[in-house]
């Protein structure tokens, strides 16, 4: 149960997978849910293919905008995705914030 006036960040994250595929999900907790990922309690995509490490992340403020978000990202080819963390390793947007530091 979440405390009154408290909200939570919730974060839309893409994983490099084995064989350099990439899972796209979203988390209010990003260092939990990468280790369930890492463990095999994540999604059916990261049991089949493992979980390498965090390439990119953004902070939405809410549910339903991370949901959106996601959602969005999925549906984009795997060259635009690339140019996302891309950006985002050169200094990123505004606004969005990169987990590199987990592995």
């Amino acid at each position: 149960m979440k405390a009154l006036g408290k909200s939570r960040i919730w974060h839309v994250y893409i994983l490099e997978c084995n064989g350099g595929r990439f899972y796209t999900g979203i988390t209010d907790n990003l260092t939990r849910r990468f280790k369930q990922h890492q463990s095999g309690q994540g999604g059916h995509f990261t049991r089949a293919f493992g979980a390498e490490r965090i390439l990119y992340s953004e902070n939405q403020p809410d549910k339903s905008s991370a949901l959106r978000r996601e959602a969005e990202i999925k549906s984009w080819p795997r060259n635009r995705k690339l140019a996302l963390i891309q950006a985002d390793s050169r200094g990123g947007k505004p606004g969005r914030k990169s987990a590199k530091a987990l592995p």
